[in-house]
């Protein structure tokens, strides 16, 4: 750990209140659910404040205080680097290793029947992207858990316990990093089930793909039954408890997503970006937020502690989900142009600014026969506007906000692992 280092910016410390993949870059959205951070009450309305020209967002990255973290516009290493010398930091990933062989071998098993059937179903990219762990490594969130357990360290509450400490994090922290990602990967597999009434003849067997829907609806249920059980057996109801919320969370967050893209012709939703924060942290977030917080009660940290542990996993995952929503817009050496959803963050801001009639109107120009989207057309609309800049300043402001709650951690590798997480998600070309 480097003595020297660059103030921290201030000023996002805000957002107190509580609504919340390993090498290559960071995980593409398409592997990670679609899954905020809850928007001050003038924003309720849907009109929530709008940068320009860097103006609120922008400021929060100028400000400075004194610290031991590097300010985000200084960079950092490369995701592979991070995740690389987190994984030493905490003994991972031989710490899941048990878990890897679970879901590996489970997730290979599943993944052979469908195969065999000849089918396109979803099911086989979650598995394959889980399996071959190289660039979409699904078990991120645990190691997070793992880091911000072993940077908070023992509390004086637990100084009898410390025999159950291996490499500075106890053995329920480990459990309870490995049920976060049980929980992600359920929810990932069940989030592959098809509509049956929106498949095309081009898409396979109907009964092949019936067949992939009962596996991945036993599947998820399968990890997901393991990790409460798992859950249970740490005898702690409040992590229960959060954990439990963090579960619903997810299933609230989907299903309006779900039930919004039901609605026929609905390709854009009329929504300003407080409420999408507020949606973002349902699907994204909570699960995060909430198994830090829970690591810090079971080393019955103080309820300080474990709310900075909430708000870092909360403005962590915010500031990757943006990050991703803005790989379509930044990436340089991409010749085709990337598809994206018309509810990602750039959209939304690049609506607030346009206005909806007008949004609507651009949406219209660029589809062609069929309803089919030029999706190059509104790229280029939306990276003409706002949208874009807005969204890099509130990704790295809420970069800045998990770093202010690192701030209340002593300094130690594991802190600055989870550092440097948040400049890996908040680098742009």
């Amino acid at each position: 750990m480097s003595p020297l280092r660059p103030p921290l910016p201030r000023g996002t410390r805000g957002g107190q209140g509580r609504p919340g993949h390993s090498r290559g870059t960071p995980p593409a959205a398409g592997l990670v659910p679609p899954l905020g951070v809850w928007g001050p009450a003038r924003a309720r309305s849907g009109r929530a404040e709008r940068p320009r020209g860097g103006g609120m967002w922008g400021a929060l990255l100028r400000r400075r205080v004194g610290g031991g973290l590097r300010c985000l516009s200084s960079g950092g290493p490369p995701w592979s680097q991070v995740v690389s010398e987190a994984e030493k930091i905490v003994g991972y990933p031989t710490s899941f290793m048990s878990l890897r062989c679970l879901l590996s071998d489970e997730l290979s098993n599943i993944a052979m029947q469908v195969r065999k059937r000849g089918t396109k179903h979803p099911l086989l990219d979650t598995a394959r992207g889980f399996v071959y762990d190289s660039r979409n490594n699904l078990q991120m969130r645990g190691l997070v858990v793992l880091l911000i357990s072993k940077a908070a360290g023992p509390s004086t509450a637990e100084l009898s316990y410390q025999h159950d400490m291996v490499s500075g994090i106890y053995s329920s922290q480990r459990s309870l990093a490995e049920i976060t990602e049980l929980i992600h990967t359920a929810f990932l597999v069940h989030r592959g089930i098809v509509n049956i009434g929106e498949l095309k003849s081009c898409d396979g067997p109907l009964k092949d793909m019936q067949f992939g829907n009962k596996m991945a609806v036993l599947s998820g249920d399968f990890l997901l039954a393991n990790a409460c059980t798992s859950l249970a057996q740490l005898q702690n109801t409040k992590v229960v408890e959060l954990i439990s919320s963090a579960i619903g969370d997810l299933v609230q967050g989907i299903y309006y997503e779900n039930s919004k893209s039901s609605e026929e012709n609905c390709l854009t939703d009329d929504i300003g970006i407080s409420r999408w924060k507020e949606q973002v942290f349902l699907r994204h977030s909570a699960l995060l937020a909430k198994s830090c917080q829970a690591a810090m009660e079971l080393a019955k940290h103080s309820a300080e502690i474990q709310d900075m542990a909430f708000q870092y996993g909360k403005h962590m995952s915010m500031s990757h989900k943006l990050h991703s929503d803005l790989q379509p817009f930044v990436k340089e050496t991409s010749s085709d142009t990337m598809a994206f959803s018309l509810n990602s963050a750039p959209a939304i801001l690049h609506q607030e600014f346009r206005g909806r009639e007008a949004w609507l109107k651009q949406i219209r120009e660029a589809q062609g026969k069929g309803n089919i989207v030029d999706y190059k057309k509104l790229q280029e609309a939306i990276k003409a506007g706002k949208g874009v800049t807005s969204a890099i300043d509130l990704c790295r402001c809420h970069g800045n906000r998990a770093l202010a709650a690192l701030e209340r951690f002593p300094p130690s590798e594991a802190r600055d692992a989870l550092a440097n997480i948040v400049y890996a998600v908040t680098r742009f070309p």
